[in-house]
């Protein structure tokens, strides 16, 4: 169903001149974005160095240089042989969405109408010929919406499609049609179940495209799989552009996709009309986010000089590019140069670069750079869903590797720890706790260090006024537990020895989010026939402060968007 053009798609940007399709900046930036695309694609988002050849048609020799400077910075993480996304990614993905103003502007309206109707409630953007999740608030029932912020449908198979389809013009429509020619089982899209029926026809498409812009809305009656429904309504830019499209989804043991409608769809364009005008009020001031220090181009140039070939510096100084682009207002080549130290020349090769690959937009004017849905594939649905847990359970299990003792992350739970992660280290005496393990914090390194966030006036109603001696060494005063927490705020450790248990000795520090707010703590416990205590000091705090700075890290990313791994 092709259109004419609107005004702002016949404008093209001013000529400058094109990066050229085989540049080095577009190959390297293509072969490391093409690794953490066959990543993110996998179900398990873990693969072979070899497996990732195979799947991207690169040499393996390349492939290695790839992983190892993606994991130098962050975004992979190596185990054994196999390759696996790290939740930094998630930095990529941020950038696009607060640069596009949609969640932030949509999503307090999403959950209103989901607790209104007790139906789950999603956000799609438009994304090539596809629609991606950038919002999803589902409702808990034994059968529950599996999709994830960042996952990408096809239009034909989801009700945001037909909307987005309505806006194509005859390039879109004709790369549709080889899309659906070459591959008709969407194999193209990973978060898509497999069809059990016919592939989608286009005329049928088509259909259901014309019956949605005459209605205002498009159902989905069990397109993406049996018993799953839908209803979508447009959210529109003031120039009559659809921006959006906003979705009740149910099951057909709750409804039809008639009677769908009918329960849901005055009140989904009344959330639809708001949305839209939220989204028409003016955003912020334009300015480059602050960028990581493992982003920063000194740094860059420091690890290049310190790993030489293996290190290609033009895929970490993209990546840089793209995780400073988070501004709805778009940045100028001399916003982006000065935010991550490039000179103006490079930082212009990596704009244009990502523009090329489809990651990036210039403005009309071709003054500013914003970045596109696209950037969610890298990796963002697959660690969009990760626990506090799952998140530190690999930064412990390394610095096990490291130090040869037992480690652990706790949060306080009132008076108490309560262990989230652990990875045990293999001695024939060790140290046994199960996570959800619950221990006092006044006679714990973990506790003391968590504790060491508060306030003395939440001290006083954190510590018990009767304290239990655990052991003969255990601090039984108030006073002498909130000297040893003022000793944390100090030094930036805890120490404790035995005084949860004769013979153990435990060392914590504590793990902040993205403000600076203490949220829980991470130990190296010991036996004291194995660690004296100037030992854990000299040997283990070290390792110990590194490890707290990964996971600070991996959390900063985590919780910009999805605050409730913290619980």
């Amino acid at each position: 169903m092709p259109r004419t053009p609107t005004a702002a798609e016949a404008v093209q940007p001013p000529a400058e001149p094109a990066v050229e399709p085989g540049g080095e900046s577009v190959a390297t930036l293509e072969r490391g974005l093409a690794v953490v695309g066959a990543l993110s694609a996998d179900r398990g988002g873990r693969m072979r160095p070899s497996d990732l050849a195979r799947a991207t048609g690169l040499a393996r020799s390349t492939v290695d240089r790839i992983v190892s400077t993606l994991v130098r910075l962050g975004y992979l993480r190596a185990e054994g042989r196999d390759v696996l996304l790290a939740p930094r990614l998630l930095e990529l993905g941020n950038a696009y969405l607060a640069a596009s103003r949609v969640p932030d502007a949509v999503d307090r309206c999403a959950l209103r109408l989901a607790d209104a109707l007790d139906e789950s409630v999603s956000v799609c953007v438009p994304d090539g010929d596809g629609a991606r999740f950038v919002t999803q608030f589902a409702r808990r029932r034994t059968m529950v919406v599996s999709f994830r912020v960042g996952d990408l449908l096809p239009a034909e198979r989801c009700a945001p499609g037909a909307l987005f389809a309505a806006d194509w013009n005859e390039a879109r429509w004709t790369g549709w049609r080889q899309r659906l020619g070459e591959r008709p089982n969407q194999a193209a899209f990973p978060a898509l179940p497999p069809s059990r029926g016919p592939a989608v026809g286009t005329a049928d498409f088509e259909r259901r495209v014309a019956a949605a812009r005459d209605a205002g809305h498009a159902l989905d009656d069990q397109l993406i799989e049996p018993g799953l429904i839908a209803l979508a309504v447009p959210v529109y830019d003031l120039d009559g552009t659809v921006l959006c499209a906003v979705s009740v989804v149910s099951h057909t043991s709750r409804h039809t996709a008639d009677s769908l409608a009918e329960h849901a769809l005055p009140q989904l364009r009344d959330c639809a009309a708001e949305m839209a005008a939220e989204l028409a009020r003016p955003g912020g001031e334009a300015r480059a986010a602050a960028l990581s220090p493992m982003l920063d181009d000194t740094y860059l140039r420091a690890v290049k000089d310190e790993l030489g070939p293996d290190f290609l510096q033009s895929l970490a100084r993209g990546l840089a590019v793209l995780s400073t682009l988070r501004s709805p207002g778009g940045l100028t080549l001399t916003d982006v140069a000065e935010a991550t130290g490039l000179a103006r020349a490079t930082a212009r090769r990596c704009l244009l670069a990502l523009r090329h690959l489809g990651y990036v937009r210039v403005s009309a004017d071709g003054r500013r750079f914003t970045p596109l849905p696209r950037v969610l594939e890298l990796g963002y649905a697959p660690q969009s869903r990760l626990t506090f847990d799952e998140l530190a359970a690999p930064h412990l299990a390394a610095l096990v590797q490291r130090v040869h003792d037992s480690a652990s992350v706790a949060v306080l739970d009132g008076a108490e720890i309560r262990y989230v992660a652990r990875v045990a280290a293999t001695r024939v005496m060790g140290v046994d706790l199960a996570i959800g393990t619950r221990l006092p914090a006044y006679a714990t390194s973990m506790g003391r260090a968590a504790l060491s966030g508060h306030s003395d006036e939440e001290l006083a109603a954190r510590i018990p006024r009767a304290l239990t001696p655990l052991t003969s060494y255990t601090r039984t005063s108030r006073a002498a537990v909130g000297k040893a927490v003022r000793a944390v705020r100090r030094d930036g450790y805890a120490l404790v020895d035995q005084e949860l248990e004769e013979g153990l000795r435990s060392i914590a520090v504590p793990v902040r989010d993205r403000d600076g707010r203490i949220v829980a703590a991470v130990n190296v416990a010991a036996h004291a026939a194995h660690r004296s205590a100037d030992e854990l000091r000299t040997d283990v705090l070290p390792e110990l402060a590194v490890t707290a700075g990964r996971i600070e890290t991996d959390l900063a990313a985590a919780i910009e968007r999805h605050p409730a791994i913290l619980g």
